[in-house]
């Protein structure tokens, strides 16, 4: 099925392409996991072994097969769009999505923008509706998940909306923005006051990824199955 910009059957176009093999023929004998979010997901300025849903996808690798669908730049209402073109693709069984900040949008133009809340387009924009797109975008989530029996997980990538969202699988307190530094005195003998960058100089690096998905697996391990 396809009305305009919106499928069941193939993932938008996208100039930065998927951080995942093809899925045409898709293999079988696993369960799919998809992984939406934005660049942090992506990995931009990562090596494929090191962002977050690189080191998630070392769990439970007998059952799990993980499909990185972030997209740098996304905004909530992309990521939905993105899932939607899964359902008759990918066939997830398990849903995780990395929430970017809620100001953004995608507008459909001739050719799909997203747009950041510093936009002339968005200067309608408040934390009302900031809030409320969120939460429309988290009720198709639910409501793909809850038509295909698939499980949700939700966590957040610069700032968290958990109290927006309670009752969900969410990760709690952590975010790939707060998560790293920290002090551990088993792991760590010295202080780390700022935070690690990726090669872009800009997101976050590798021990926030790292940590950030250690995090996830000690929340949700055993319901990734």
């Amino acid at each position: 099925m396809q009305y305009g910009l919106f499928t069941d059957k193939g993932l938008p176009e996208s100039q930065f392409g998927y951080r995942c093999p093809n899925y045409n023929p898709m293999p079988s004998g696993k369960k799919n996991v998809v992984v939406l979010g934005c660049s942090h997901t992506y990995g931009v300025g990562h090596d494929d072994d090191t962002h977050w849903v690189a080191h998630l996808s070392k769990h439970n690798t007998k059952r799990l097969r993980y499909w990185n669908l972030g997209q740098p730049g996304a905004s909530a209402d992309l990521i939905v769009r993105i899932l939607y073109g899964t359902e008759q693709t990918i066939y997830p069984s398990i849903i995780i999505v990395c929430w970017p900040l809620w100001s953004r949008r995608e507008k459909l133009l001739s050719q799909p923008k997203n747009l950041t809340s510093g936009d002339e387009l968005l200067k309608m924009e408040n934390d009302d509706t900031d809030k409320n797109n969120f939460l429309m975008n988290v009720f198709h989530v639910e409501k793909f998940a809850q038509k295909n029996k698939c499980k949700t997980f939700h966590c957040f990538a610069d700032e968290s909306y958990q109290e927006h969202i309670k009752g969900l699988n969410v990760l709690e307190d952590y975010t790939i923005k707060n998560c790293w530094p920290y002090w551990n005195k088993f792991e760590q003998r010295v202080r780390h006051p700022e935070p690690s960058y990726a090669a872009d100089g800009e997101h976050y690096g590798e021990p926030h990824h790292k940590r950030f998905a250690e995090l996830f697996v000690s929340y949700f391990g055993k319901k990734l199955k």
